[in-house]
């Protein structure tokens, strides 16, 4: 692959990384589920991609994501949060907070709203970027982070682009039966080898993937039963409270996700805004993501006790909450102004940018979603 070179202070990050990693692969025999690698390459105290120090975000970092682009976003977010609020408590959380962009637009928008926000908690694993929201949040008193989850919340719940982040299993097709990807290390570089499935992982593959048994064999998809028990412990999270949780990200139902020509999964890794599908490449210098099932999100949420209260695809999702009403705000007239936030909108709800790829899920209980957003819900796709 022909990638930017990583600076020397940041190549000896990732090989110590990969020296860490090759020390757990062999304290567990030679070889870890391609879910515990995710695990470390993201997550590794000081070492891994999120709990590191390197820049994730913007031109200067390896993606942008939608509150990276426009205010409209996280305007039109709060226009969905304060219904939910006016239901619940005047509380949100946030998890996987990003630059903290996203934070400041709901809380500047909701203000503009009338709605006084008591407490706005972001839970985010990134020391980097924790630094940066503390910076940009400076001026909002009622924000405050903290590593654990409350009991009882009443409120609304904000996940942009969080679910993708969580570590995935592989799992091949082979005539035998399903196997786990693995892997170990050989030569001294990290190698696949695959294993047979505990009895949890051949659960999660026999209630996620549908018609399993017509996939041809070789057909390499994830599992996601880290994603699925997130999805659980928002239902603890709410506990005998109200309100409701939005999910966002990039995915699909599992009849899509499942296609027999998608038959090499969705694994994709992020490099300074290149998109490759190579895991192994400069661990802890590089995301690793994989799309959402969210036909299984939403299983789990219900089984959890959540309340499914709709699906459909960003660009939906957006025009739904008025975003061209929001755009319409600053006057066309005002190049300068107008036309960057029109383009924007543009990147988030076309169909060929990420208005269709991009999808919102909103589970839980005891609230409604205002009528625009329960009239364009497609959880009957799901």
């Amino acid at each position: 692959m022909s990638l930017p070179a990583p600076d020397p202070d940041a190549l000896a990050a990732s090989q110590a990384l990969q020296q860490h990693i090759a020390a757990d692969i062999a304290h567990h025999g030679g070889a870890i589920p391609f879910s515990r690698f995710m695990e470390l390459v993201l997550y590794a105290p000081r070492l891994g991609y999120y709990s590191g120090g390197a820049a994730k975000l913007g031109a200067e970092g390896d993606f942008t994501t939608a509150p990276e682009t426009t205010p409209l976003f996280g305007a039109s977010l709060a226009r969905v949060a304060a219904a939910i609020i006016a239901q619940s408590a005047p509380h949100l959380i946030e998890f996987g907070a990003g630059t903290g962009k996203l934070a400041r637009d709901v809380l500047t928008a909701l203000a503009d709203l009338g709605v006084e926000v008591a407490t706005y908690t972001i839970i985010d694993l990134s020391g980097e970027l924790r630094a940066r929201q503390q910076e940009l949040l400076a001026g909002f008193p009622m924000v405050r982070w903290s590593d654990t989850l409350p009991e009882d919340f009443s409120g609304v719940v904000l996940a942009n682009e969080v679910l993708d982040a969580m570590p995935v299993e592989l799992v091949v097709k082979t005539e035998p039966g399903w196997r786990r990807r693995m892997v170990s290390v050989e030569d001294g570089a990290f190698a696949w080898t695959d294993a047979a499935p505990d009895a949890a992982l051949v659960d999660h593959i026999a209630r996620q993937v549908p018609d399993a048994d017509a996939l041809p064999d070789g057909y390499l998809s994830e599992v996601h039963p880290v994603a699925c028990g997130f999805m659980a412990s928002l239902a603890r999270l709410f506990g005998q409270g109200r309100g409701a949780a939005l999910l966002i990200d990039y995915g699909f139902p599992a009849h899509e996700y499942y296609h027999p020509q998608r038959d090499t999964g969705t694994l994709m890794c992020h490099y300074r805004h290149h998109a490759h599908p190579e895991p192994f490449f400069l661990p802890g210098l590089q995301d690793v993501t994989a799309h959402v099932d969210f036909t299984a999100m939403a299983l789990a949420a219900q089984d959890a006790g959540l309340d499914v209260l709709a699906y459909m695809s960003q660009a939906q999702f957006l025009l739904s909450a008025g975003i061209g009403e929001l755009l319409t705000r600053t006057d066309p007239l005002d190049a300068l102004r107008y036309l960057p936030q029109a383009r924007a909108v543009q990147k988030l709800v076309s169909p060929s940018e990420m208005g269709e790829l991009f999808k919102v899920l909103a589970v839980g209980r005891g609230v409604a979603l205002p009528d625009e957003i329960a009239r364009a819900d497609r959880s009957h796709k799901l």
